[in-house]
């Protein structure tokens, strides 16, 4: 009987075992791999090559920006020399008495300098207005800014930017001769123009 028993209690926790064997694994899932789609390695597009521009001269300016293609100049004078600023004649920006209305025979000389003010790159230049000793110390004073004013209406009327300009009126206190002849005072009814320093 105590063999049965054993038997039994052999069996009873064998099952036992079985049971909690089977019950505490749960069921697994088969892994399946998914096949690895194959990608397609696109390398980027190589940027196209610049298209070099022709620099015939070699002053580093392409020939269709350089006005001069072939001399070398200078990028702020479009590609072309810059040239020298002659002195500027004075002398023939004259006016008549009591006036502020500039003579016909400044104009080629204004020309000739508005030309010049617009290749010196950004330099300002003074106007400088003057008058012959006649009249008021007051009236010379205006007179000499009106006549400063005259000549850089012209400039601007010419191509050359307002805010290089700068006038001032002196009256008759810088004459250039002498104020008791004629011929002295047609010399002191002038503007002077030169670079700003």
């Amino acid at each position: 009987m105590i063999k049965a028993n054993f038997k039994t209690v052999v069996l009873v926790c064998s099952l036992a075992l079985v049971a909690m064997f089977y019950s505490s694994c749960k069921s697994k899932k088969a892994v399946v791999q998914q096949p690895k789609e194959e990608t397609e390695v696109v390398e980027p597009a190589k940027p196209a090559e610049p298209v070099k521009e022709v620099d015939t001269d070699g002053d580093g300016i392409p020939d269709s920006q350089d006005e001069c293609p072939e001399v070398k100049g200078d990028a702020s004078n479009n590609g072309c020399p810059k040239e020298e600023l002659k002195p500027y004649d004075y002398k023939n920006i004259q006016f008549e008495f009591n006036s502020s209305v500039l003579k016909t025979s400044s104009y080629a000389t204004l020309e000739e300098i508005a030309a010049q003010i617009k290749k010196s790159g950004n330099t300002k230049f003074l106007l400088n207005g003057h008058s012959s000793a006649e009249g008021t110390e007051a009236r010379n004073m205006a007179l000499s800014v009106d006549r400063a004013n005259a000549v850089k209406n012209y400039l601007v009327n010419s191509g050359v930017a307002s805010n290089r300009l700068i006038t001032k009126g002196f009256g008759e206190t810088m004459p250039i001769a002498d104020n008791s002849t004629e011929s002295g005072r047609i010399l002191n009814r002038r503007v002077e123009i030169s670079p700003e320093k």
